[in-house]
């Protein structure tokens, strides 16, 4: 291979080349003036994106998950509040995302540490091993995982569990948490690899998991055992249900039986109408393992119509970050064109993406509302978690082609999918690499 050292001949031929384009001071005028989104956007888009749907379900105010990486606690609550509502007639009766934050934090920390003691044979550098160093402490995560917290730990009212300063931007705790369960992690590697017993190494890793509440308990506070149920409705009657667990309150009220709600993804790169699961993502010991059944994007989308038609939103995960305007809530595949301002061919394959990590699902929201027409779909109504103030109160409208380049998975009742597509969720599934 040669020398790739850049020399003043490779300066001055850039130089030349870059003179000699007519559109170059334009261009560069126009871009250092207004920015490179509003110089590559396309105003024609927000036109075809009316916010008329075909297909809508009923739901009221969005939530606000502020600075934070919650959004996926957020969805899943948000699904099970519209439930709520349409059946006790509450439109805004909203579920404690603190609450599931908290008992993440614990369950988190402690199936880490489980996977640091299984790995402590292995070199510190091992890609397993720094796979689960990055960002220990993180509040990131899925659909499976806020399952795995529902199931175990029920829900309760945002008023019995309120936000705080700390979940409201949880940077500084993530922080935090990052340093001290390294520091365990190093704690735990050290006594496995020495002459430290197994009574031993699990005194000290009950001894670390403390420590993790403690600093949990100290920056949410520690959630009540019980809690009185209590709201008027949208009738303005009076209800009130003293004294229940959290547990107990999800079981009672919701009749969504979460086992019945499966992961289709939509990822171009591995074999379709396969199962995967990927175990070193779980956060809860003993809940369902992280995974998805892969098929085409008119797998996903059918799946989701007809639960949309059903009444029932759905939650799915995104790349929000690409082709978006946080600003007036607008996802168009279309909407920047960088390729034509740079002209350059940036074109690649919704696969090739993901092998290259241009597009890494990166948010959760949820689907209220579907446009039909001659029953295809060509927008979606997205209720997003960035409070009232972006978008149309909150409401995000989505063109049909952002959906396939970039939705990555949607969470459906396996009562829409065919029969054959049920049957393929019994496969044995294929065990992705932690770093997948």
């Amino acid at each position: 291979m040669a020398d790739s050292k850049l020399t003043k001949q490779d300066f001055d031929a850039m130089r030349e080349q870059y003179a000699k384009n007519k559109r170059a001071n334009v261009i560069q005028r126009s871009i250092i003036q207004n920015g490179i989104n509003n110089t590559a956007k396309d105003n024609t888009v927000p036109a075809k994106l009316n916010r008329s749907f075909s297909v809508e379900v009923d739901t009221g105010k969005v939530t606000d998950q502020k600075r934070s990486g919650r959004c996926w606690l957020f969805a899943l609550l948000n699904t099970l509040r519209h439930d709520f509502a349409k059946r006790y007639d509450v439109k805004d009766f909203e579920l404690s995302q603190s609450y599931l934050f908290f008992w993440d934090k614990i369950e988190r920390a402690n199936i880490f540490f489980d996977n640091i003691i299984a790995t402590a044979g292995k070199p510190v550098d091992d890609r397993e091993v720094r796979t689960y160093l990055d960002g220990p402490g993180s509040d990131g995560g899925e659909w499976t995982m806020a399952v795995a917290l529902v199931q175990k730990y029920g829900v309760m009212p945002t008023y019995a569990f309120p936000e705080s300063k700390v979940t409201d931007d949880t940077s500084d705790l993530n922080d935090v948490l990052d340093l001290t369960m390294r520091r365990d992690a190093k704690i735990l590697r050290d006594m496995v690899n020495g002459d430290a017993s197994d009574d031993e190494i699990n005194h000290k890793r009950d001894e670390l998991l403390r420590e993790i509440f403690k600093i949990a308990g100290y920056a949410c506070g520690v959630p009540r055992e019980t809690f009185n149920l209590e709201y008027r409705d949208d009738k303005k009657k009076y209800h009130l249900d003293q004294d229940i667990t959290p547990k107990e309150f999800f079981d009672k009220y919701f009749e969504i039986d979460l086992d019945d709600y499966v992961v289709i993804e939509n990822a171009p790169n591995k074999k379709f109408k396969q199962n995967y699961i990927n175990p070193a993502s779980d956060n809860v010991v003993g809940g369902r393992h992280v995974g998805f059944l892969n098929m085409p994007m008119d797998v996903l989308k059918k799946a989701a119509i007809n639960q949309l038609k059903d009444g029932e939103t759905v939650w799915f995960a995104n790349t929000v970050t690409t082709q978006s305007d946080r600003k007036n809530g607008i996802l168009d595949a279309d909407l920047y064109h960088y390729d034509q301002l740079f002209n350059i061919d940036m074109d690649m394959t919704k696969g090739q993406k993901y092998e290259y990590l241009d597009s890494i699902s990166n948010h959760a929201m949820t689907l209220t509302g579907v446009d039909l027409v001659d029953d295809k779909p060509t927008k979606w109504k997205v209720e997003n978690s960035w409070g009232a103030k972006v978008g149309e109160k909150g409401y995000f409208v989505m063109a049909d082609n952002w959906m396939d380049a970039y939705v990555d998975e949607v969470i459906v009742n396996k009562k829409y999918l065919t029969d054959e597509q049920r049957q393929l969720l019994d496969q044995q599934p294929i065990v992705l690499k932690p770093w997948e």
